[in-house]
Protein backbone atom coordinates (compact mmCIF):
# COMPACT_ATOMS: atom_id res chain seq x y z
CA UNK A 1 0.00 0.00 0.00
CA UNK A 2 1.45 3.35 -1.08
CA UNK A 3 1.08 5.94 1.65
CA UNK A 4 1.07 9.67 1.15
CA UNK A 5 1.08 12.58 3.56
CA UNK A 6 -1.20 15.14 1.97
CA UNK A 7 -3.80 17.83 2.52
CA UNK A 8 -7.48 17.02 2.85
CA UNK A 9 -9.75 20.00 2.20
CA UNK A 10 -12.49 21.07 4.53
CA UNK A 11 -14.27 24.32 5.26
CA UNK A 12 -16.93 26.08 3.30
CA UNK A 13 -16.87 27.66 -0.13
CA UNK A 14 -14.12 30.32 -0.43
CA UNK A 15 -13.03 29.55 3.17
CA UNK A 16 -10.60 26.61 2.87
CA UNK A 17 -9.27 24.68 5.84
CA UNK A 18 -6.99 21.68 5.40
CA UNK A 19 -6.14 18.66 7.51
CA UNK A 20 -2.69 17.14 7.08
CA UNK A 21 -3.41 13.42 6.85
CA UNK A 22 -1.69 10.14 6.13
CA UNK A 23 -3.75 8.27 3.55
CA UNK A 24 -3.55 5.56 0.94
CA UNK A 25 -2.45 7.22 -2.30
CA UNK A 26 -5.40 5.64 -4.13
CA UNK A 27 -8.08 7.06 -1.82
CA UNK A 28 -9.91 10.31 -2.74
CA UNK A 29 -8.53 13.67 -1.59
CA UNK A 30 -11.21 14.26 1.03
CA UNK A 31 -11.97 10.59 1.60
CA UNK A 32 -10.84 7.95 4.03
CA UNK A 33 -7.49 8.50 5.76
CA UNK A 34 -5.35 6.56 8.22
CA UNK A 35 -4.31 9.30 10.64
CA UNK A 36 -4.61 13.05 11.02
CA UNK A 37 -1.22 14.52 11.92
CA UNK A 38 -1.96 18.24 11.70
CA UNK A 39 -3.89 21.05 10.07
CA UNK A 40 -3.30 24.07 7.86
CA UNK A 41 -5.36 27.25 7.75
CA UNK A 42 -4.31 29.40 4.76
CA UNK A 43 -6.59 32.26 5.85
CA UNK A 44 -4.32 33.09 8.80
CA UNK A 45 -1.30 35.33 8.36
CA UNK A 46 2.03 33.82 7.36
CA UNK A 47 3.58 34.79 10.69
CA UNK A 48 0.78 33.21 12.76
CA UNK A 49 1.89 30.06 14.62
CA UNK A 50 -1.58 28.50 14.25
CA UNK A 51 -1.39 28.63 10.44
CA UNK A 52 0.32 25.22 10.34
CA UNK A 53 -0.04 22.86 13.30
CA UNK A 54 1.89 19.63 12.83
CA UNK A 55 2.67 16.61 15.03
CA UNK A 56 6.34 16.29 14.09
CA UNK A 57 6.85 13.01 15.93
CA UNK A 58 4.06 11.24 14.03
CA UNK A 59 5.24 12.77 10.76
CA UNK A 60 8.74 11.31 11.37
CA UNK A 61 7.17 7.95 12.11
CA UNK A 62 5.16 7.89 8.90
CA UNK A 63 8.09 9.04 6.79
CA UNK A 64 10.15 6.25 8.37
CA UNK A 65 7.44 3.75 7.39
CA UNK A 66 7.65 5.00 3.78
CA UNK A 67 4.93 7.62 3.38
CA UNK A 68 5.69 10.20 0.68
CA UNK A 69 4.68 13.81 1.38
CA UNK A 70 3.21 16.00 -1.34
CA UNK A 71 5.14 19.11 -2.34
CA UNK A 72 3.12 21.45 -0.11
CA UNK A 73 3.35 19.13 2.90
CA UNK A 74 7.09 18.69 2.24
CA UNK A 75 7.44 22.46 2.62
CA UNK A 76 5.69 22.30 5.98
CA UNK A 77 7.87 19.39 7.10
CA UNK A 78 11.02 21.23 6.02
CA UNK A 79 10.00 24.32 7.97
CA UNK A 80 9.29 22.17 11.03
CA UNK A 81 12.69 20.47 10.69
CA UNK A 82 11.25 16.98 10.15
CA UNK A 83 12.46 16.29 6.60
CA UNK A 84 14.94 18.18 4.44
CA UNK A 85 13.46 19.37 1.17
CA UNK A 86 15.76 19.93 -1.78
CA UNK A 87 15.49 23.44 -3.17
CA UNK A 88 14.04 23.54 -6.65
CA UNK A 89 15.31 25.82 -9.35
CA UNK A 90 13.66 26.34 -12.70
CA UNK A 91 15.74 28.86 -14.66
CA UNK A 92 13.50 28.57 -17.74
CA UNK A 93 10.34 29.51 -15.85
CA UNK A 94 10.58 33.21 -16.71
CA UNK A 95 11.41 32.66 -20.36
CA UNK A 96 8.59 33.04 -22.88
CA UNK A 97 7.38 30.03 -24.86
CA UNK A 98 7.94 29.27 -28.54
CA UNK A 99 4.87 31.10 -29.85
CA UNK A 100 5.63 34.20 -27.79
CA UNK A 101 9.21 34.33 -29.05
CA UNK A 102 7.99 33.92 -32.64
CA UNK A 103 5.54 36.81 -32.18
CA UNK A 104 8.28 38.97 -30.64
CA UNK A 105 10.61 38.23 -33.57
CA UNK A 106 7.84 39.08 -36.08
CA UNK A 107 7.17 42.36 -34.28
CA UNK A 108 10.88 43.20 -34.31
CA UNK A 109 11.09 42.46 -38.05
CA UNK A 110 8.02 44.63 -38.78
CA UNK A 111 9.42 47.45 -36.67
CA UNK A 112 12.77 47.24 -38.45
CA UNK A 113 11.04 47.24 -41.85
CA UNK A 114 8.94 50.24 -40.83
CA UNK A 115 12.03 52.14 -39.71
CA UNK A 116 13.82 51.33 -42.97
CA UNK A 117 10.75 52.42 -44.92
CA UNK A 118 10.62 55.68 -42.99
CA UNK A 119 14.30 56.36 -43.69
CA UNK A 120 14.25 55.19 -47.32
CA UNK A 121 11.76 57.73 -48.87
CA UNK A 122 13.72 60.73 -47.61
CA UNK A 123 16.90 59.64 -49.41
CA UNK A 124 15.40 59.04 -52.91
CA UNK A 125 13.49 62.33 -52.71
CA UNK A 126 16.80 64.13 -52.19
CA UNK A 127 18.28 62.34 -55.21
CA UNK A 128 15.39 63.35 -57.48
CA UNK A 129 15.71 66.98 -56.47
CA UNK A 130 19.41 67.01 -57.41
CA UNK A 131 18.66 65.28 -60.72
CA UNK A 132 16.12 67.95 -61.69
CA UNK A 133 18.44 70.82 -60.93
Amino acid sequence: MALSIRLSRGGSKKRPYYRIVVADARSPRDGKFIEKIGNYNPLLGKDDEKRVVLDAERAKHWIGVGAQPTDRVARFLDKAGVKERAARNNPTKGKPGEKATERAEERAEKLKAAQEAANAPSEPAAETETAEA
